[in-house]
């Protein structure tokens, strides 16, 4: 009987702590609950000391609940401050080498024509009579050999009258007055000679450029005509070798101006974008250990001696 009364004695106090009220509430409830078990105990046990006629010191034990502090370990969250790393991004000077364009004259060789006379060979048709057999008419094609006339430059010598200039001495007749001395004496020269510059012909050899004619033998693709049985005239066509005045172009070279862009090198300050590492404080939350100080209920058992009173009950 007594078990189950402490039974549901520790069933109440659990329900107690279950219920979301203050520290305080929940220790006044729980006391309060206490007390009046304690206080049915001892009723019971003062009963039991009555009806055994002990001679001892009439007394009862009882539980007393007492509190005991106690310290436990929770942990508590704190502010730390700590240092993260950061990257900030920062304007630097530096130097950079730049090209930059300039223009410079230069002088380019280029070409230009102008026409000159010169002589062609062509070859102009005339026509020839002459009397062939009238019979069957073969041609077949032969090479001749030609004489062709060819200019050919030679070098002839030649006599050109030159004037060469020479000093020849030239006496100056009659008498010269020369001057005087310091007594008056006068001083006269006869045969006197002076230099005279003439002109004096003379014959140099050079050499005359000349144009030869020659004649080269070439081949001639002919076509060769035979006829048999009569003969009758007919006109045949013949080339001959003219020459004729064309106007040929020539390439000349000449030197013209112009520009050309280089480019040099220049140093231009600029602004690069670097990377810096900082350290920037920030605010870290840690659990740390603490100790808590708690009251923790603890039944303990106390004899507590009866005091009979001059009433005829019991207290």
């Amino acid at each position: 009987m007594r078990s189950l009364t402490l039974l549901i004695t520790f069933g109440f106090i659990a329900i107690i702590l279950a219920v979301p009220v203050t520290e305080q509430e929940k220790k006044e409830q729980i006391v309060a609950i206490v007390e009046d078990q304690l206080q049915q105990d001892t009723v019971e046990d003062v009963q039991r000391v009555k009806r055994g006629f002990h001679h001892e010191p009439e007394g009862v034990w009882k539980k007393k609940l007492t509190w005991k502090e106690d310290w436990v370990q929770v942990w508590r969250t704190e502010k730390k401050q700590a240092w993260k790393q950061e990257w900030k991004k920062i304007q630097v000077p530096v130097w950079k080498s730049i090209e930059v364009p300039i223009w410079k004259e230069i002088q380019v060789p280029d070409w230009t024509t102008k026409k000159v006379p010169a002589w062609k060979e062509i070859q102009v048709p005339i026509w020839k009579e002459e009397k062939v057999p009238d019979w069957k008419k073969i041609t077949k094609p032969i090479w001749k050999e030609i004489q062709v006339p060819v200019w050919k430059e030679i070098q002839v010598p030649d006599w050109k009258q030159i004037w060469v200039p020479e000093w020849v001495k030239m006496g100056i007749p009659g008498e010269k007055f020369l001057g005087k001395d310091h007594e008056g004496w006068e001083y006269t020269s006869h045969d006197l000679w002076r230099k005279k510059l003439i002109w004096k012909p003379q014959w140099k050899k050079i050499w005359r450029t000349e144009k030869k004619q020659e004649w080269v033998p070439e081949k001639k693709l002919e076509w060769k005509e035979e006829w048999v049985q009569i003969w009758r005239p007919v006109k045949k066509q013949i080339w001959i070798t003219e020459k004729k005045q064309v106007w040929k172009e020539e390439k000349v070279q000449i030197w013209r101006t112009e520009k050309k862009q280089e480019w040099v090198h220049e140093k231009k300050l600029i602004w690069k974008d670097e990377w810096k590492s900082i350290q920037v404080p920030i605010w870290k939350e840690i659990q740390v250990p603490a100790w808590k100080k708690v009251w923790k209920p603890v039944w303990e058992k106390v004899w507590v001696p009866i005091s009979h009173g001059h009433g005829h009950g019991w207290d």
